[in-house]
């Protein structure tokens, strides 16, 4: 039996299709007036609602993202805006969150499920790994599982064990996941679009330390695009980004890790040496061109990320890179990363992170002639 949609004008009476005409309309004005000092949390929490709006079928839910609006306030106004039926909380049961997500995709919905904290998603994994990843394959392509699993992850916030991992090499190495992690603001807002519109399960990862950073961005254009770019099939999915051009050697990182790549060329510049940063922004999957293509003008390449380095997504970028540039390369690849212990206590997470000193340390490591 199919399933029935309820739409924000008729979810348990809770708001009108006026209300919800009204707060759409207040949106694109508020849009209206081009670029504005825009959070990455404002970003994504309006392309929640872009979508819940475009399509009757997108649903969200998880641990607090109702009344609360999440404990980073991503889903803000959603419940408001679109009745608790589209918008709503669950018990603190995440494996139970992830199944019932795979149930009303496999019916026609469009779940957008957070799961508030890296490390809380452990307990789903069992459902992400031999359901969510296996659907599509398991029915020979007859179920499609349009399912978006938002994972807060990485540090810089002083948070304790649990709540500040970085979790991504588990899904990237299952297969039948889509792993997104953006790196701007803008990025926030047009990836997430993407992963909603997605019929594959996508992970996507948001650094949780760059919710509250700004940048002028233009969240009306950035719909039109969106709108435009569906139906063109356009978009970011297995495209890295030029963060910074460069001559010397290329900087390839992902989601937290760009800002500091970013300082570190900055720093770089001040003594001399042009460092390219590339934003990888979907691990799965991998633009192995753009990424290649740089390292074979620079010949020389730094991979950063938060993560542990042993067995990671730095690793398989290290091992693409080599294979694809081998007889490019003036220096072996180097990495800078989370160290392989246990996340540790908030004061000392600064040590642990990379950071624009170890950066340049690598650079300086890559065997240059003078």
């Amino acid at each position: 039996m199919s399933p029935t949609i309820t739409t924000s004008s008729e979810a348990n009476g809770n708001v009108s299709a006026a209300t919800a005409r009204a707060a759409a309309s207040a949106a694109a004005s508020a849009d209206a007036a081009g670029p504005q000092p825009v959070t990455m949390a404002k970003a994504l929490n309006t392309a929640l609602a872009d979508a819940m709006h475009a399509d009757s079928s997108v649903l969200v839910f998880g641990e607090d993202v109702g009344l609360l609006g999440g404990v980073f306030r991503i889903t803000d106004g959603l419940t408001a805006t679109f009745g608790e039926q589209r918008c709503f909380d669950t018990p603190l049961a995440e494996s139970g969150i992830v199944g019932m997500a795979v149930g009303m995709a496999i019916n026609g919905m469009r779940p957008v499920i957070e799961m508030q904290f890296d490390a809380f998603a452990y307990p789903a994994f069992e459902q992400i790994v031999s359901h969510v990843a296996k659907m599509h394959n398991r029915t020979r392509g007859a179920v499609k599982l349009p399912l978006v699993i938002r994972i807060p992850y990485g540090g810089g916030i002083g948070g304790v064990e649990h709540h500040c991992d970085s979790s991504e090499a588990y899904y990237a190495h299952t297969a039948g996941l889509k792993v997104y992690t953006p790196a701007t603001v803008a990025d926030g807002y047009r990836m997430l679009r993407e992963a909603i519109d997605s019929d594959d399960p996508v992970v996507f990862m948001e650094p949780k330390k760059m919710y509250w950073t700004k940048d002028s961005v233009d969240l009306g254009e950035l719909r039109r695009l969106h709108e435009e770019g569906t139906t063109a099939g356009e978009g970011s999915e297995g495209r890295a980004a030029v963060a910074r051009p460069g001559t010397d050697a290329t900087l390839i990182a992902y989601g937290p890790s760009v800002p500091t790549a970013l300082a570190a060329a900055e720093a770089a510049a001040l003594e001399g040496r042009s460092l390219e940063v590339i934003d990888v922004r979907t691990i799965v999957p991998f633009d192995d061109e753009t990424v290649a293509a740089s390292v074979r003008k620079t010949g020389r390449a730094v991979v950063i990320a938060e993560a542990h380095g042993f067995a990671s997504v730095s690793s398989e970028i290290v091992a693409r890179v080599q294979e694809r540039c081998f007889h490019h390369l003036a220096a072996p690849i180097r990495r800078v990363t989370g160290f392989d212990v246990p996340y540790p206590a908030p004061k000392l997470e600064k040590y642990y992170l990379p950071g624009v000193d170890r950066i340049l340390d690598a650079v300086d490591d890559l065997q240059w002639e003078d």
